[in-house]
């Protein structure tokens, strides 16, 4: 069986790693911030001390970091992957970052000897715990079929999207259409609640018909309880647009409501609400309209 590296035991990264040692992988785990490798090590994983000693150590090793820079020095930096590279050696990146640093990165990696996928993920926490997550990767599909096992171990599928950074590409797409997703679902509701209509049976009808999405599935009791601790946060999801935008002029192709979705998320940073769930976006609709969303209460 593979011996696996797991560098990023953040939202995502720490349950993806104890799936796999669910599933019986041998893994050895690295995070800036130490103590949140101990519950991993009293579940059994050996703990590094750089990147470096990961690769080292292991057959693969997966990444999840928040930005490109943060995956930038894991993997090229002093103490970075590439410093601890040996023959067959794959990495496999599922961090959100721009396509061109995946490509970037991979091929630095290649000159070295080993080989990488960019193979980011959807889904957000819940899902990462449930192991119910989607890969999409980029890179040689010899690789990614090698790798199958792991991606099950933490998800519930996985697809191969072509050559290095088409699984970057993939994600920045999917998560514009995440993002939309949520403001359609947040504008509607907030024209219900302002119209005195019970939002959550607004939901109910909403999930019968064209208007149903996964957001309004994954976050309607996030907003109906003002939950609003992090499962994927307002700042992130700001910054995949600001990738997105950027794949958007890459590309040459015209992308207004992605842009007009990017300015409301940066709204919603700016009252203070990027290290919270996404969802806490309808604090600034519920601003504008004068109302606040919540379930009708019962009467007696």
């Amino acid at each position: 069986m593979m011996k696996v590296g797991f560098i990023g035991l953040g939202t995502m990264g720490h349950p993806m790693a104890q799936n796999l040692l669910k599933e019986g992988f041998e893994l050895t785990v690295y995070n800036r911030t130490k103590e949140k490798t101990e519950t991993l090590k009293q579940q059994g994983a050996a703990v590094a001390n750089s990147p470096k000693e990961v690769a080292l150590q292991c057959d693969v090793v997966f990444t999840v970091l928040t930005a490109d820079a943060a995956v930038e020095d894991v993997v090229l930096g002093e103490n970075g992957i590439v410093n601890g590279v040996h023959p067959g050696l794959i990495v496999v990146d599922s961090s959100t970052i721009s396509p061109s640093t995946s490509i970037r990165v991979a091929a630095a990696l290649s000159r070295h000897g080993a080989d990488m996928l960019d193979a980011p993920v959807t889904g957000s926490e819940p899902q990462a715990i449930e192991g119910t997550l989607t890969f999409m990767a980029g890179g040689k599909k010899d690789l990614f079929e090698k790798c199958m096992p792991l991606f099950l171990a933490m998800g519930k599928g996985a697809y191969y999207m072509g050559e290095n950074g088409k699984g970057s590409y993939t994600k920045l797409a999917n998560n514009t259409m995440s993002a939309i997703n949520l403001l359609s679902f947040v504008e509607g509701l907030t024209i219900a609640a302002k119209a005195g209509i019970d939002p959550d049976v607004f939901v109910k009808v909403v999930s019968g018909g064209g208007g149903k999405n996964a957001m309004v599935e994954n976050k309607s009791s996030k907003i109906f309880s003002r939950d609003f601790a992090p499962q994927f946060m307002t700042q992130l999801i700001h910054k995949d647009l600001g990738l997105a935008s950027n794949v958007a002029k890459e590309l040459e192709i015209s992308t207004p409501i992605m842009a007009l979705a990017k300015e409301i998320f940066q709204m919603a940073k700016a009252k203070g609400y990027g290290s919270e769930d996404m969802s806490a976006v309808i604090k600034c609709y519920e601003e504008w309209a004068g109302v606040t969303v919540e379930k009708a209460k019962e009467t007696i």
